[in-house]
């Protein structure tokens, strides 16, 4: 190495330290001060700087070293460039244990904040390790392991915030990443937990090293890659679940700091265990004093950790190049191959489906006296509140199995839909811009929002995945990173406590309780307004998973066509999600059922998409209603606990082909 390369790693840790200083003097000589003219203003004053500024600072620079040190380790151990506590749900399944030891109280007696965070993050890690094992750690399987074990906490995590009401809403503020301190006890916390981690991953720098080899070479030279492994999970596993007992979820930071301090001439394992937790230090205190220093007064623009996760979109996208996959993503399946000599008749069958769910949801259901179906005077007087409902969720999940047919057949991947490729989360951005420009927004700017948010996310995402020519990793992982993003937008106006966060919580729910005749007819019009063009476009929907390349051959206009696709996609999506949340993973489960079942040919496989789609989500609404009876679960997030494990199951089956 040159001298000046040898220098450049000194010269950018000189510079992130010079920006750590500026900042904290920045933020102390503009702190806002009590008056003069107060009593004890002077002393209230130094207590607010050495009891709540000073610590806040320090705890900042801890949490970072430490999630820093954490992210290293797993990317080491993982040989995943992307791994880090919120790519593998570690945080997520963490934020789910505390929220259900605070919301339950009573059976967490005793037990430390930390063992509980930590035993949620375990279990999170241990899904997405089962899941990718037999890939060796495939870093795309791992990647989108994590993000459905996140999304079906975050289902659980908000379904539990709505049942607590207020006190649940102050977990989700705290579970935001707030390093609000007023004293100093979360630094005499977490300091030594840090210096056992260090000391721990000095012990194990050996056996990191030569993880970096293959298994082969490593075996070779005497290190047990089971154990050495498991130890360094654990390891990085409590380290996160230290800070976020500590101090909530702070986002993308573990995978942050390392690419940053491999940017700045940090190569080998030596070097990037030493200056990942230093650039995690640097990065969360630079900005958390920029979070108190754009906010208002004494209080802050968002919480740090919401702040910190605005950076783990641009950074995955950055990193995508990076990330190369050991085997496919998805594989053929052997299983799929049968196919219907009478898909009319199941076809038919599928319509009987929808007119028993529907009759089911109407008429059956638990009451104080047992179960009963409804009839007569009873049943009429019903219909005014069961009735939007069921046309409402049907419509949402008919339009979302069309959305997530229409992505999968434009993308050629199978593991595609609307939740997965962040088209639902643009949505959720989009919603939070119009609550943030308007206040509480009308239905119409509402709906107009989520459209353009879905339209500008489909699109990105296409654009992203268009360069490596559709490649079905890349593809993935572009959506997981833009949903990411828009997710941190939407966590920021969550962790505000107030009423746009309220609008947004039951928006992510997707509860149907209040759908009335306003909503059921938006749910039909735009049903039959946006899925019967569909069947005019089947010679698209047909040749473009066959390729670029034989598209362009047989003259079809894959800008023109893939422009129309997306518009009408996201456009369902927009719908769909402002009825239902953008968490049901519908759009995902219908497509595949009805390549279960025997559908082969296009037009056939669209109408049982959209047949399927109505049915699961009219299901999830009746089942949402009665099985924790007088009590109901949001429908998009009964059905995103269904589809959930079923997109785990299908992972772990590998075998979806399209």
């Amino acid at each position: 190495m040159s001298k000046r390369g040898a220098q450049r790693p000194l010269l950018n840790g000189a510079g992130l330290f010079a920006s750590c200083i500026v900042s904290l003097i920045v933020l102390v000589a503009s702190r806002p001060l009590l008056p003069n003219d107060q009593p004890n203003a002077a002393s209230l004053n130094d207590i607010l700087l050495w009891n709540s500024l000073v610590p806040r600072a320090a705890v900042a620079l801890i949490a970072g070293a430490a999630l820093g040190l954490a992210g290293a380790l797993l990317q080491k151990v993982l040989r995943n460039p992307i791994a880090d506590a919120s790519t593998l749900g570690i945080a997520s399944g963490a934020q789910l244990a505390l929220t259900l030891a605070l919301s339950f109280s009573s059976f967490s007696l005793g037990v430390s904040r930390e063992f509980i965070a930590f035993a949620g993050g375990l279990s999170a890690l241990a899904v997405v390790l089962a899941l990718s094992w037999r890939r060796g750690f495939d870093p795309v399987t791992v990647a989108i392991s994590g993000m459905i074990v996140g999304l079906i906490s975050a289902s659980l995590s908000v379904t539990l915030i709505l049942a607590r009401g207020e006190y649940a809403m102050s977990i989700h503020i705290w579970g935001a990443g707030a390093l609000n301190q007023q004293d100093w006890s979360v630094v005499l916390s977490l300091a030594p937990r840090l210096l056992v981690g260090i000391a721990a991953a000095v012990l194990l720098m050996r056996p990191l090293t030569v993880l970096a080899l293959d298994d082969s070479s490593a075996r070779s030279l005497g290190v047990t890659l089971f154990g050495t492994r498991l130890a360094v999970l654990l390891l990085s596993v409590w380290l996160a679940a230290s800070v976020t007992a500590a101090v909530g979820v702070i986002g993308f930071l573990g995978l942050a700091a390392p690419a940053v301090a491999r940017s700045c001439g940090a190569r080998t394992t030596g070097h990037i265990m030493m200056a990942a937790p230093l650039t995690g230090a640097a990065m969360l205190l630079i900005c958390d004093c920029l979070t108190q220093l754009l906010g208002q007064g004494f209080s802050d623009l968002a919480p740090t950790g919401a702040a910190t996760a605005l950076l783990g979109g641009p950074l995955l996208l950055v990193l995508l190049p990076r990330v190369h996959s050991f085997s496919g993503t998805t594989a053929k399946s052997g299983a799929t191959t049968r196919q219907l000599r009478k898909p009319a008749l199941m076809l038919a069958v599928l319509i009987g489906g929808i007119a028993l769910v529907f009759c089911l949801a109407l008429m059956v259901g638990p009451t104080h006296n047992g179960w009963t179906i409804v009839t007569g005077q009873q049943l009429y007087e019903l219909l005014p509140f069961r009735l939007p409902r069921i046309i409402t969720g049907a419509g949402a999940g008919a339009m979302l199995g069309a959305a997530g047919f229409v992505i999968q057949r434009m993308t050629g991947n199978p593991i595609a839909s609307p939740e997965v490729l962040g088209v639902s989360s643009g949505g959720g951005a989009g919603l939070t811009l119009a609550l943030f420009l308007t206040g509480i927004p009308s239905t119409f700017v509402m709906l107009a929002s989520i459209a353009l948010g879905s339209l500008v996310a489909f699109l990105l995402m296409i654009a992203i995945a268009g360069k490596s020519g559709f490649s079905a990793e890349r593809l993935l992982l572009a959506g997981i990173a833009i949903s990411a993003f828009c997710m941190a937008i939407v966590s920021m106006v969550l962790a505000q406590g107030d009423m746009r966060s309220y609008v947004l919580l039951n928006w992510m729910s997707g509860s149907t309780s209040r759908a009335g005749v306003f909503e059921a007819s938006i749910a039909m019009l735009s049903l039959l307004v946006l899925t019967t063009p569909l069947f005019l476009m089947l010679r698209w929907l047909t040749i473009l998973p066959l390729g670029t390349g034989l598209s362009r051959s047989v003259g079809l206009s894959l800008t023109h066509s893939r422009m129309i696709l997306a518009i009408l996609a996201a456009l369902m999506t927009a719908v769909s999600t402002f009825l239902v949340g953008p968490l049901s993973l519908t759009g995902l489960v219908a497509p595949h059922l009805a390549r279960l079942l025997g559908f082969r040919k296009t037009h056939h496989q669209l109408a049982a998409t959209v047949f399927l789609g109505a049915i699961v989500m009219m299901a999830a609404d009746w089942l949402a209603r009665i099985v924790i009876y007088p009590y109901q679960i949001p429908t998009g997030l009964f059905a995103a606990l269904i589809g959930g494990p079923y997109l785990l199951w299908l992972l772990a089956r590998r075998e979806a082909s399209v």
